[in-house]
């Protein structure tokens, strides 16, 4: 699957909502959430009160980035989990479908094993969302690369062009 920018459609991210929430409860998670490859934030579930998920879904793909360096330099494709722990809490990173990047919050009561267990359960759940989602986008493109239904058919170019032009 491509890499490009992610178009979710909304019964996927529906799916992806209740994917992460019954991650959460089943790994004992205060806070569950999922990312794309370019940090930007798609979904979360639990108590992120405390959390700017925004500077944690950036700074999740700049960790991801930086392992993925790690692991061309070891002659590895990827390191596809990542484990912090820390005096309070642990973070679990896995990358999900090499689209996304899921992030579990969960502190020293609950097992990491429990944890890779329920995400490797949820990790095959949401590759079936985003090989659905990829269909689905490759369906709806026209053979002129625009998505049919674009809202603004009428809108040429050139019309683009001349706009930003004046």
């Amino acid at each position: 699957m491509e890499t490009g920018d992610l178009v979710i459609y909304p019964g996927e991210f529906a799916e992806i909502r209740v994917i992460l929430a019954q991650l959460a409860t089943e790994a004992r998670a205060k806070l569950v959430f999922l990312v794309d490859r370019n940090g930007q934030p798609i979904a979360s579930h639990g108590d992120n009160g405390s959390v700017d998920t925004t500077s944690l879904s950036s700074l999740a793909a700049g960790n991801v980035a930086a392992t993925e360096g790690l692991a061309k330099l070891l002659g590895e494709r990827e390191f596809s989990v990542l484990f912090h722990e820390g005096e309070r809490d642990n973070i679990h990173f896995s990358i999900v479908a090499h689209r996304a990047i899921l992030v579990v919050i969960f502190d020293h009561s609950t097992p990491v094993g429990l944890v890779r267990l329920r995400v490797r359960k949820a990790s095959v759940q949401f590759e079936d969302v985003f090989q659905r989602i990829a269909a689905r986008f490759q369906k709806e493109l026209q053979p002129t690369g625009v998505i049919s239904d674009y809202p603004f058919p009428e809108i040429t170019d050139d019309d683009i062009d001349r706009l930003f032009s004046e």
